[in-house]
């Protein structure tokens, strides 16, 4: 008995699997089933099944160089982020998935560990991808970064922070801004000697601290010794620790700006350890508004910042600048949100 159809599947799963075999499994040519990958509203919807399903069965991986070939764009986007184990970037990267998902876009995606050196290091490799585009977190990248980019003409927007050049593309919101608004809160619900606890230095970080001091500097109250900034990165443990130099620094401060959550936390469990009261004896605020702040004992008052939203809205506008528009806005600022809660 003759197994030729056998042996031709077996040889065919001893090479990798073309789109000339999966249109051969169909019925119809080659072209017909690229169109169906490439631009599937042309297909009929049940050829275009009946398409699918062969890849499937047959093992059919699409081979995007080919593609960026033929139509001039990878369908990659570049994305840059300083931390994987920060909750603030996670959201920010569910957000860019969920824009980017039905445009059939692959997200590369680095993590920089806030250095200069890894960011420049990343955008090199990822760049080996011709991406479409590139979605940067913060406005101060290196010159080396910016002058490829602008050699290469990509599609570049920056998330988190705002820029005010206005020749970048950016969403996000004013670091300054939502630094003073909560450094004012504690001024008005009473607090007269607020101090600063901040770790990693970012420049989102450096903002929020900016904003601090000039609203404290506004109301007459600015004390350079209630500041306590160091270079390592952000942890519960460090938030703790930075709180008892903080006291120890100046021991009548009434009220204590974490430049995050995550610091603020520590504050919160070493006030527990010393029998500090929250508020009464010592308030404390945070930054961001990760999702346990609500349930913290006390709940902690922080700044919500639209995470999310900031993901989704800038790999939308990439979408839009990877497609040939001109959006009429660059800056895109979707604001922030006093949380107040018990912990002031």
């Amino acid at each position: 008995m003759s197994n030729s159809g056998g042996t031709e599947r077996n040889g065919r799963a001893r090479r990798r699997t073309t789109l000339a075999d999966v249109a051969k499994e169909v019925g119809v040519s080659t072209m017909t089933a690229s169109r169906a990958i490439t631009r599937p509203e042309l297909v009929s919807p049940v050829l275009r099944a009946a398409i699918e399903k062969a890849m499937h069965e047959l093992g059919y991986v699409p081979n995007r160089a080919a593609r960026a070939l033929a139509t001039a764009k990878s369908h990659v986007i570049s994305v840059l982020v300083p931390s994987f184990s920060n909750a603030v970037f996670t959201d920010v990267l569910a957000g860019i998935q969920d824009a980017v998902d039905a445009d059939g876009f692959q997200v590369l995606i680095g993590n920089t560990r806030y250095s200069d050196a890894e960011e420049e290091k990343l955008l090199n490799i990822q760049l080996q991808s011709n991406p479409d585009g590139v979605l940067l977190t913060g406005l101060n990248q290196s010159d080396a970064v910016r002058r490829r980019l602008e050699t290469l003409k990509v599609p570049t927007v920056s998330m988190m922070d705002l820029a005010e050049d206005g020749h970048r593309y950016s969403v996000g919101l004013s670091q300054y801004d939502a630094g003073a608004a909560l450094t004012r809160h504690l001024i008005e619900r009473g607090y007269r000697r607020i101090g600063f606890i901040a770790a990693q230095l970012d420049e989102r970080t450096i903002k929020r601290g900016d904003g601090y001091r000039q609203a404290l500097r506004d109301a007459a109250l600015y004390d350079a010794n209630r500041e306590i900034l160091v270079p390592d990165p952000s942890t519960v443990a460090l938030g703790a620790e930075l709180l008892s130099r903080l006291l120890k620094a100046a021991p009548d401060c009434d009220a204590v700006f974490c430049c995050n959550d995550d610091l603020a936390y520590g504050a919160i469990y070493q006030c527990q350890r010393q029998g500090i009261a929250i508020p009464q004896r010592l308030a404390v605020a945070g930054f961001n508004d990760l999702p346990q702040s609500a349930w913290m004992v006390p709940s902690l008052t922080t700044i919500r910042t639209p995470r999310y939203d900031i993901g989704f809205e800038a790999a939308t506008l990439l979408k839009r600048l990877i497609n040939g528009e001109e959006p009429s806005l660059k800056r895109i600022d979707l604001g922030y949100t006093l949380m107040a809660r018990e912990s002031t």
